[in-house]
């Protein structure tokens, strides 16, 4: 079995902790220059931020921001004061100065002393907000998913084309050192062929109970939480985290952190766009207001070359293949797996194991907020580098578009109870009227998202 060998796998690793451009797989922006981007950097040549959301991983990205010696968060934007103040506190003691609080996201943009936006709000203002602070100027680190629904994700597209930024989607597993290296001995035959990739997600989440319409909070501005999307009346088990289970807001535990998962099999494959999509499941475990499925197996199918399949399940936390989240490519020789963490381990066809590479940093895959500050320190690095070099991102927003797309496809069929049948060319839904009713979505009056 051909195996990257240990020197040529240290230099991956050096490689990807300096940020160089060795490893980043991601296509470089069409039309793009560092030098086209050098009037918006600050003259210090610290990359100046603005955090929009920031009361659990936004928080945790507003503290690893922060602690980049080649950045400096400005501005603080959420609609949750107290989450505002608290986040403000904690980066001012980090980089020795306060940031500035600014509520509304839309008031930072129009500021020079900022030169990028982290978006960590709800997955309804990904690609709104992505694409508002694209037509200011600014550059974007995008947590995943890159949008809610296909159509966003599309305009990201022609966004970036038409205004040439950096737009990174915070996939970080793109660039954890390890992950880099298993995919490469992939490319590299370590199994043959791979064929087949398989993701899973486990967790034990407990019930959201049944919401009742309350006063909204004085802390809060939920007209601007909904933004985007659609009106409907505060209650009171929406804030924060249970939105994900809501189709106004939320995209399901398939996005959720399928998305991670669905990438790093579509990269290891060396797959785009599905031919054919399938997908089972429900609301099982229990009675409430969750509306996406809380189990859940969809079947992403790449012609006769290759496919995918992604299990949820929310509410039982049993591992898979003694990992909680990952992927396991089966290939002409063997196996590959690479779990939650920054390891990895190829298996021959008689199940012997012949290399293991183990994490040397703690990641704990089922944190709600920071799993890896270290390692995605190097992702962040990353967009810097991009913005400030022109090096190509490891996650650049077609690459994103295209592994965000697999999944919400997998909602849509599941949605719609229908087998989807998709062109290989571009991702679009063929001959299904009522699943193509879900590619966009309706917006609230005034807020729909344009190039």
């Amino acid at each position: 079995m051909k195996e990257l060998d240990d020197k040529t796998r240290r230099h991956f690793i050096k490689n990807a902790v300096t940020g160089a451009a060795a490893i980043s797989f991601g296509g470089i922006l069409p039309g793009f220059s560092a030098k086209s981007y050098a009037n918006i950097l600050g003259a210090n040549d610290r990359i100046r931020v603005a955090m929009m959301g920031v009361n659990s991983r936004g928080l945790a990205l507003a503290n690893n921001f922060s602690m980049q010696p080649n950045c400096e968060v400005t501005y603080v934007c959420d609609v949750d004061s107290r989450a505002a103040d608290k986040c403000i506190g904690q980066v001012e003691k980090i980089q020795n100065k306060r940031p500035k609080a600014e509520p509304d996201f839309r008031k930072a943009l129009e500021y020079k002393d900022v030169d990028a936006l982290v978006v960590a709000a709800p997955d309804h203002w990904h690609a709104p907000a992505a694409i508002l602070a694209s037509k200011a100027g600014k550059h974007v680190y995008l947590e995943k998913p890159c949008s809610h629904n296909p159509n966003e994700g599309e305009i990201l597209l022609a966004v970036t084309n038409k205004y040439k930024n950096v737009i990174q989607m915070g996939n970080q597993r793109r660039s954890w050192p390890n992950v880099v290296a298993a995919i490469t001995e992939l490319h590299g035959g370590v199994i043959g062929r791979p064929y087949f990739a398989k993701t899973w997600y486990a967790n034990n989440r407990p019930s959201i109970g049944i919401g009742k319409e309350a006063a909204v909070p004085s802390w809060l501005n939920f007209d601007l939480w909904q933004g985007p999307a659609p009106r409907t009346a505060y209650k009171d088990n929406i804030l924060h985290y249970n939105w994900h289970w809501f189709w106004n807001w939320g995209t399901g535990e398939a996005l959720n952190n399928g998305t991670h998962m669905v990438d790093i099999a579509r990269w290891g494959l060396g797959v785009d766009y599905p031919t054919k999509v399938t997908s089972a499941g429900g609301r099982y475990r229990y009675q409430d207001d969750w509306q996406t499925p809380d189990t859940q197996v969809m079947t992403l199918e790449f012609g006769n070359k290759a496919s995918i399949t992604w299990e949820g399940r929310s509410c039982n936390s049993r591992n898979v293949e003694g990992a909680s989240v990952g992927v396991i490519f089966y290939g002409e020789n063997g196996t590959l797996q690479i779990d939650g963490g920054n390891s990895y381990a190829i298996h021959d066809l008689n199940n012997k194991l012949v290399k293991e590479v183990k994490n040397d940093m703690k990641v704990d895959a089922r944190s709600l907020t920071s799993p890896s500050q270290a390692l995605d320190a190097l992702h962040i690095n990353n967009f810097f580098d991009a913005i400030k070099k022109g090096t190509s991102l490891n996650s650049d927003i077609l690459s994103g578009h295209q592994s965000t797309l697999l999944v919400q496809l997998g909602n849509i069929a599941q949605r719609t109870g229908s087998t989807l049948d998709i062109d290989p060319k571009n991702g679009h839904i063929l001959n299904n009227k009522e699943a193509l009713k879900y590619w966009s979505r309706t917006y609230q009056k005034g807020w729909e998202p344009n190039v």
